[in-house]
């Protein structure tokens, strides 16, 4: 009576071993899907205009459009603000993704947060091709704490007789 809560056929040994495994997918699954915050901030650096090449086509930041479009009021201040704004989403992007690396859930959940609100700026700027590569970042940062909330949760015991 060994085998009660243990997969048709294994033994608890294989049980626990094959548990193990599936942590370790889960553990890799998480850790592959907080790449992408560092992907996220690349691709932002590449659009925003502060390295030598500039990708306006498929890759946009919806603030980045919304502050061009309507902070006039800023003069000309305007470069400076935009730089600023460009390094500081980089530098939480960037300090998301080691937080997610590190298994910290919360941190998937302020980067969907993040860029959802950033992709109504999007909608209000009419970029819809940027909306659809956000859209792909927020489905792997859910991946990623999904797989962390699975990670999560107690490892069921077999019973003993």
């Amino acid at each position: 009576m060994d085998i009660l809560n243990v997969g048709a056929g294994r033994t608890d040994d294989e049980y626990k071993h094959a548990q193990q495994l599936h942590r370790d997918e889960l553990l890799e699954d998480s850790q592959n899907d907080a790449n992408y915050f560092f992907w996220a901030a690349g691709l932002a650096a590449t659009s925003s205009g502060i390295l030598p090449i500039t990708i306006h086509f498929l890759i946009n930041i919806g603030v980045f459009d919304l502050l061009g479009a309507y902070g006039t009021r800023f003069g000309g201040n305007l470069h400076t603000v935009a730089e600023g704004t460009v390094v500081m989403w980089i530098l939480a992007l960037c300090g998301l993704g080691f937080a997610a690396r590190k298994g910290y859930r919360w941190a998937f959940f302020l980067g969907i947060a993040l860029y959802a609100l950033d992709m109504l700026a999007l909608l209000m700027a009419f970029s819809v091709w940027a909306f659809g590569v956000h859209g792909f970042f927020v489905y792997r940062w859910f991946q990623g704490q999904k797989a962390l909330g699975e990670l999560n949760e107690p490892v069921p015991v077999a019973a003993t007789s």
